[in-house]
C-alpha cells in the first residue's frame, strides 16, 4: 500500500510517500519520497511561531514539495492531455471550492498538478490536529483538493499518534525500515512545544491520556526560559548547549536550585509554570547575567525538567504495568533527555522505543505511517472532517 503523508500542524511543511509490504519477518516500510521544509528561520525574529506566517509558508511550499516528493519517488509523469481537467467542470469547481481560502496554494495547484498523471497512491493521510488551526487547514484543504483531482481517499490523522507510532521504526537501510512490534500495554511520553502527555496504549491504535500538563508544555518552558536569558528561538537547543558548556567545566553542583513541580503528586500530571517562574525570579535578582551564570541556570533548569519527566514516566509505567516505553515529540531531540529515559527503561526493564533524531521533530513520515496503521486496523477514509487545533488522542 502506498500512503501519502501531509504535515502542516505548526512550522514544518512535510510531504512523504511510503510503501508498506508484508514479509516473513513482519511489516516493511519503504520511504519512496520525503520532503520537509522548516520555517524556523522565518519565526526567529518573533521569538516563536506566528500562525499567520506559518499558514502563508505552508501555502507557498506545499505544491513544490509535493512535486519534489513525486519526482523522488519516480511518479511525476506528465499527463498526455489536460482535457480531463478542463472538460470536467465538477472537478474544477470542487478544487476551487476547497482552496477558496488558500489563494496562493490554489494558483500553484491549478498551474502544475493537472498537468500530471494521477500518481500511484492508495490513500492520503493528513494531519487534522492538534496544532495551529490556520496551519492545519492548509494541509487539510490541500489533501481534499488532491482527492478531488485524482479521487484518492483520505484518512484524517492525529499528529500525536504520529509521534507515537514513528518510534517503532527500525532502520534496515537508507529508505527501508522494519515496523517493530510493540509489547502492550505501553506508556508513551509525548513532549513537544505544545504538549506534555503520558498516554496509555492499551493495544494497537487504542489510547488513553493518563497524564497531561496543567499549564506550560515542557518545550514551551524551554523556549521561555531561553528568552528570559536573552537567547534566540528555538530555545530548547540553546538551553542544551549552555548546559553542555557548564558540564565541560566538570561542574555538577550549580549555585542555583530550582523546584521539581508536582514530582511527588499522586497523579500523573505535569506543571512547568512554577519552574519557569522560579527561573524568572532568580534572573531578576542577578545584576549581571554573565554567560557563565546563564550556563549554570540552563544546567539546573534542564536537570529539573528531566527529573520531573523521568519520575512521572516511571510512575505511569508502574501504575499501568507497562511492557514498553515509547517516547516521541520534538523535545526528545535533546540528547540528555533521551539518555535519561533510556536509562530509566533499562533500570525498570521495559522495552524502549525511541525515534531517530530525524523523525523526532514534526515530519510527514510519521503521519503517513499512522495513516497506514489506522487503515490496517480498519479505520475508514472520509472527506467529512475538519482541522481541529485541540484534537485529542
Amino acid at each position: 500500500m502506498k500512503v501519502l503523508g501531509i504535515e502542516t500542524s505548526c512550522d514544518e511543511t512535510g510531504i512523504c510517500l511510503i510503501e508498506t509490504r508484508e514479509s516473513d519477518k513482519g511489516l516493511i516500510l519503504t520511504i519512496l519520497g520525503n520532503q520537509l521544509y522548516s520555517q524556523v528561520a522565518k519565526h526567529v525574529e518573533y521569538g516563536g511561531v506566528m500562525p499567520t506566517l506559518a499558514k502563508r509558508e505552508h501555502q507557498k511550499n506545499l505544491v513544490p514539495l509535493f512535486l519534489k516528493c513525486l519526482e523522488e519517488a519516480g511518479l511525476a509523469f506528465p499527463s498526455s492531455s489536460e482535457e480531463g481537467w478542463h472538460s470536467d467542470d465538477g472537478v474544477v469547481r470542487a478544487v476551487e471550492k476547497v482552496l477558496d481560502r488558500e489563494p496562493e496554494l490554489l494558483t500553484d495547484f491549478v498551474k502544475i498538478l493537472p498537468t500530471l498523471k494521477r500518481p500511484d497512491i492508495d490513500a492520503i493521510a493528513v494531519t487534522n490536529g492538534p496544532g495551529l488551526e490556520p496551519a492545519l487547514w492548509v494541509g487539510v484543504n490541500f489533501a481534499k483538493a488532491l482527492s478531488a483531482l485524482w479521487n484518492i481517499p483520505i484518512i484524517p490523522t492525529n499528529h500525536m499518534e504520529g509521534h507515537v507510532v514513528v518510534a517503532s521504526l527500525d532502520r534496515i537501510d537508507k529508505n527501508q525500515f522494519w515496523i517493530k512490534q510493540t509489547h502492550y500495554p505501553a506508556i508513551a511520553l509525548l513532549i513537544s512545544g505544545g504538549h506534555t502527555q503520558l498516554v496509555l496504549a492499551k493495544d494497537e491504535m487504542d489510547y488513553e491520556i493518563v497524564g497531561n500538563t496543567r499549564d506550560d508544555a515542557v518545550g514551551e518552558a524551554f523556549d521561555k526560559v531561553a528568552r528570559m536569558m536573552g537567547l534566540p528561538y528555538p530555545g530548547g537547543v540553546q538551553i542544551y548547549n549552555y548546559s553542555e558548556e557548564f558540564k565541560k567545566k566538570a561542574a555538577t553542583n550549580p549555585n542555583f536550585k530550582f523546584p521539581r513541580p508536582m514530582i511527588h503528586s499522586k497523579d500523573l500530571d505535569f506543571s512547568f509554570s512554577g519552574l519557569k517562574t522560579s527561573v524568572l525570579y532568580t534572573i531578576k535578582e542577578i545584576p549581571n547575567l554573565t554567560e557563565e551564570i546563564k550556563q549554570e541556570i540552563a544546567f539546573e533548569f534542564q536537570n529539573a525538567a528531566i527529573d520531573v519527566l523521568v519520575s512521572k514516566t516511571k510512575k505511569a509505567i508502574e501504575q499501568h504495568d507497562a511492557k514498553t516505553l515509547i517516547v516521541g515529540g520534538g523535545v526528545i531531540a535533546n540528547p540528555d533527555i533521551r539518555k535519561a529515559l533510556e536509562k530509566l527503561s533499562k533500570e525498570i526493564e521495559v522495552h524502549f522505543l525511541l525515534p531517530e533524531i530525524s523523525a523526532a521533530t514534526d515530519n510527514a513520515l510519521m503521519i503517513a505511517m499512522a495513516g497506514f496503521l489506522n487503515l490496517k486496523s480498519g479505520a475508514k477514509t472520509t472527506l467529512d472532517f475538519k482541522a481541529n487545533g485541540n484534537l485529542s488522542l
